[in-house]
């Protein structure tokens, strides 16, 4: 005789069946950059990466944390290695939190931006994960940032530098440091 719902007895019904033995494991990941302001305080480094898709995205230098790393000793160096522009933390400025997927497993990303000022160097783009490295105008940050949560941290950063730009109605720039929300895909 039939189920209650028709199906024939032992049946599984919807997802929960089929997504059985696909479950991808969720992973904590931990990193730290920075925003890099010239001398000038007229532009700030960023890399551009491409997607999975082949498109060239701006975002600002970051890396993993090394073990025995503190968050700020990360940030310069990755900063360093991802531009070849040496910086100096000037004072943290915010952690971005988000999640995506890579190699089959569920990555939940929590960043550590730190606001930092230029020390030297020369632009480099000879890190494998970089594709281009530039110094941007502030003017072009609105169009050239690929993420929301990282434009907010700039407007973050040059409210606490004090320097001007028109900011578009309804961006909130008034925090001076801490979580920004979380983006879903990964970078």
């Amino acid at each position: 005789m039939p189920s209650s719902s028709g199906r024939p007895q032992g049946a599984r019904s919807g997802r929960r069946g089929r997504r059985r033995g696909r479950r991808m494991a969720a992973v904590d990941e931990t990193s730290a950059g920075g925003v890099v302001f010239n001398v000038q305080r007229d532009r700030i480094v960023l890399i551009g990466r491409l997607d999975r898709r082949g498109r060239l995205l701006w975002s600002l230098p970051k890396g993993h944390i090394e073990e025995g790393e503190t968050p700020e000793q990360t940030a310069v160096r990755e900063v360093t290695e991802e531009t070849g522009i040496r910086g100096e933390i000037i004072r943290p400025l915010g952690t971005i939190d988000y999640w995506f997927v890579a190699d089959r497993r569920r990555i939940h990303k929590t960043v550590h931006h730190f606001l930092m000022e230029e020390l030297g160097g020369e632009l480099s783009d000879d890190d494998v994960e970089v594709t281009e490295v530039a110094w941007v105008p502030l003017d072009e940050l609105e169009e050239r940032l690929a993420y929301a949560d990282e434009r907010r941290l700039v407007l973050r950063a040059l409210k606490l530098l004090e320097v001007r730009l028109d900011v578009p109605a309804g961006d909130d720039v008034t925090g001076a440091a801490g979580d920004v929300s979380a983006r879903a895909d990964g970078s």
